[in-house]
């Protein structure tokens, strides 16, 4: 016995559950129970409000034609009567009025007439008097200037042609309860008016009774499933309850090896960072040397722009080996006023224009907007975005001769800039244009390459740019084919 327990409890302990276990699945219940009765509950409602609404116009509809229809046989019957006496308008006056008054009676009939025609007016009746002198006295001084039907008249003109052509009973609904109802009025078959009955037939408490009867059973059914839940959740509790100290020292092991992780890739990042930029700074020392050993009374001004350029833009380097994120104050700050035409200029002449030996292989075209913005960036943060991107074109033209074209746009209404960057070589490989899970096209993705096996290292131009642009500066940064031949890079800069 002991050892069937001991199985049992052995088994059960695989499976961990926690008080937030049990306490999530109760509410999960009991949200589903109560969604589910309070959508049964508005279907409900809307079958008895369409089914009130139906048969609230059946009934008021069903009570005017009653009438219409009394009153059409008491005329035809005393029309029919040749035996007329002096006794007998007494008696049909007395049987219409019977007919009128018995209805508004009912609390829910608020008004009944008939609506006649007199020429080319109409006439409201509704006593027995009137209408026995429009029908056998040919008398009608006695209804001319009766206004206290005058809403049934102007609700009648407006549908008069319509029951004219069909002779057909017409509802009006006001305020969804209140019925307009006009019974086309036909004594021996000959058409002649309507007769007009407002009807507020009230079916409200029906529904009312209906509604609570099932808010009590949904209320009912909700507290039994509740008290069973609650049972369960208790009975539950006092077994499975559960303190796990191994996932906890689990989870703080995980959470140090992945600290671990990202310092070395920060690291490592750094690393290829500077690695990569090296080769630039040399190149740069280059052109101060070359500069100085050309230094003239004529070109000292010239000579001093562009080597302090070059002194800031080596100063820049060497201050970011110091950092594996640099502060982002040192990378956006509103005392930098970087003049993005200036940098462009400077980078294509004192740059790649200065290199002698591949100089014919290419040439540039500048379209630059004179309206563009200041930029609030560190003007060598954007150095190290453009430079890549123009010398990946270089990289890639193969020996021959290409054109670059770099333009920069500026859009007033979109509070936005665009820096382009197309050349007319090749293009790019489409699987190097699809977007990963993040959403990043692969071609700035860390150590992919459009370069030839034989160039190396590669990989990290195109990443560097891409990480610089969208994560130090919130820029955005994306590249396409051109139709025909060659891509373009574009640098979308928003402007708060």
């Amino acid at each position: 016995m002991k050892k069937t327990q001991k199985h049992i409890l052995k088994k059960v302990k695989h499976y961990h559950f926690e008080l937030k276990h049990l306490i999530i699945l109760l509410v999960i219940l009991i949200f589903f129970q109560v969604a589910v009765s309070f959508i049964y509950k508005i279907s409900l409602q809307s079958f008895l409000d369409e089914t009130q609404e139906w048969y609230q116009q059946d009934f008021a509809e069903r009570i005017a034609n009653l009438t219409a229809t009394s009153l059409e046989m008491l005329l035809e019957t005393t029309m029919e009567n040749p035996n007329l006496d002096k006794t007998d308008p007494r008696k049909t006056v007395q049987a219409i009025n019977i007919i009128l008054s018995q209805q508004l009676l009912q609390h829910y009939v608020e008004d009944v007439c008939l609506i006649l025609t007199s020429g080319d007016s109409l006439i409201t009746i509704d006593d027995g008097q009137a209408l026995y002198a429009y029908f056998f006295e040919n008398n009608r001084q006695k209804i001319y200037g009766d206004n206290t039907h005058q809403e049934a008249i102007n609700q009648y003109s407006q549908i008069k042609e319509q029951i004219l052509a069909n002779e057909q009973i017409f509802s009006l609904i006001e305020n969804r309860n209140t019925f307009h109802v006009f019974v086309p009025f036909v004594p021996k078959g000959e058409f002649i008016g309507v007769f007009y009955m407002k009807n507020i037939p009230e079916f409200g408490f029906i529904t009312k009774e209906i509604t609570a009867s099932y808010n009590q059973t949904s209320m009912i059914f909700i507290a039994f499933i509740l008290l069973g839940l609650l049972a369960m959740f208790f009975i539950s509790s006092q077994t499975v309850q559960e303190r796990d100290e191994t996932q906890k020292l689990l989870y703080e092991e995980r959470e140090r090896k992945l600290k671990e992780y990202i310092n070395l890739q920060k690291e490592a990042l750094f690393a290829k960072r500077i690695y990569h930029t090296h080769h630039k700074a040399e190149k740069v020392m280059g052109f101060i040397k070359e500069d100085l050993s050309a230094l003239t009374e004529s070109n000292a001004e010239e000579i001093k722009y562009k080597v302090t350029k070059y002194a800031n833009f080596i100063s820049r380097v060497i201050y970011d080996m110091k950092w594996y994120d640099p502060p982002v104050q040192t990378i956006r700050n509103p005392i930098f006023r970087t003049n993005l035409n200036e940098l462009i200029e400077f980078i294509v002449n004192n740059i790649f224009l200065r290199v002698s030996n591949i100089s014919n292989n290419y040439e540039f075209k500048l379209d630059l907007d004179k309206n563009l913005p200041i930029i609030h960036v560190n003007e060598f943060v954007i150095w190290e975005i453009i430079e890549p991107l123009i010398q990946n074109a270089i990289d890639h033209s193969d020996d021959k001769k290409i054109i670059i074209c770099i333009s920069t746009k500026y859009f007033n209404d979109l509070k936005k800039s665009e820096i382009k960057i197309a050349d007319n070589d090749g293009g790019i490989s489409q699987e190097l244009l699809d977007e990963d899970e993040n959403g990043i096209q692969k071609i700035f993705l860390e150590n992919i390459t459009t370069k030839q096996e034989s160039q190396k290292p590669s990989g990290y131009g195109c990443y560097i740019a891409f990480e610089i642009a969208t994560q130090r500066c919130g820029w955005m940064l994306d590249v396409r084919n051109l139709e025909g031949d060659g891509c373009e890079f574009t640098i979308t800069i928003p402007h708060n």
